[in-house]
């Protein structure tokens, strides 16, 4: 046991703190909605952040496996494993009752709502933990948001990047310190509101697409839960670092955030914005708590050379709104 265990073992345990966690992560045949999980672990963590048990399985994505210079999956390899809809009852069970743990939360979860409105299931999990928020809200000194930036502060080696797994395991150990350092602060966990997905519907004339099939066969497409109404102003460009955002602009997120992403949204629709859902050469600014994600925004934002700041910074740019031209 560390001295930081004893310290906050002799102190009052937080009573709002929950009682138990799942630390997920999971690979993924690429970062679109249309993508799909090929590989995933849980490790189940007692209200202190203590180990339970893990486990780990590999998903057939009926589709092409996507990045495997990154996860190491080829199409042989997930040939034989099992559907999600095999491993859709145990991988709930895992999850029950739990807070979800992970790094870059929004997308994890994003990724397993997709694959349970699939099936016409939902995850049993309401409320989600990123350890990216975690340590914002402890003030790590990290060059950077990665998980190999965390694991290096708590001294927690990689095995192989990468792989559900170990990438599970490493989470798991520098969550536990971080959750003892929260708790000796009394420091109020950064927890979201997990919203199930269920509106997946099949795209016309086709199903999912086996392993071996081209790339670009799809299973099929989200409607969005709500329509917002059209922008009614024009787009002024690009934001300027130091000037107010302007009526009009148009404005992407990525990844997790603090604050539940749709009430951002909210908020830049009712300061007159424009809410995109991709990064194009128009997307006037892109709002991200890690601009070294390897995400596709992330990646489109710096080929267009769009102007990137996190959510505290968009949070005061909101306050002062400039209006539209005319």
């Amino acid at each position: 046991m560390t001295m930081l265990d004893d310290r906050t073992t002799a102190a009052a345990w937080p009573p709002a703190y929950p009682q138990g966690y799942a630390v997920v992560d999971v690979e993924t045949t690429g970062l679109s909605a249309h993508d799909r999980i090929v590989s995933a672990a849980v490790y189940r963590l007692d209200a202190r952040g203590r180990v339970e048990d893990h486990w780990y399985t590999l998903v057939n994505p009926e589709r092409d496996p996507g990045p495997v210079s990154i996860h190491g999956l080829t199409s042989e390899v997930l040939a034989g494993a099992p559907l999600f809809p095999e491993v859709a009852a145990e991988f709930a069970e895992r999850l029950d009752g739990r807070v979800l743990v992970a790094h870059n939360a929004y997308f994890d979860w994003s990724m397993i709502a997709r694959e349970y409105a699939r099936v016409r299931g939902t995850a049993p999990v309401r409320q989600r933990l990123c350890t990216m928020a975690l340590a914002r809200e402890l003030a790590l000194p990290l060059p950077n948001m990665k998980l190999e930036s965390l694991a290096a502060h708590f001294g927690v080696r990689q095995r192989q990047a990468h792989n559900a797994l170990d990438d599970a395991r490493v989470l798991a150990e520098a969550f536990r310190p971080s959750l003892h350092a929260a708790a000796e602060r009394g420091v109020r966990l950064p927890l979201l509101e997990c919203r199930p997905l269920t509106e997946w519907s099949a795209a016309p004339g086709g199903g999912a697409s086996r392993i071996g099939r081209q790339a670009g066969a799809r299973s099929g497409g989200w409607r969005p839960s709500r329509r917002r109404p059209a922008c009614p102003y024009p787009n002024p460009g690009r934001y300027e670092p130091d000037k107010p955002l302007k009526q009009g602009m148009r404005v992407a997120f990525s990844g997790d955030t603090s604050v539940e992403r749709e009430l951002l949204e909210d908020r830049a629709v009712e300061a007159g914005l424009h809410v995109a859902t991709s990064v194009s050469r128009l997307t006037s600014l892109l709002v991200t708590n890690d601009p070294d994600a390897v995400t596709s925004k992330v990646a489109k934002a710096k080929a267009f050379g769009t102007p990137v700041v996190d959510e505290v910074a968009f949070t005061h740019l909101l306050r002062d709104v400039a209006p539209a031209d005319g």
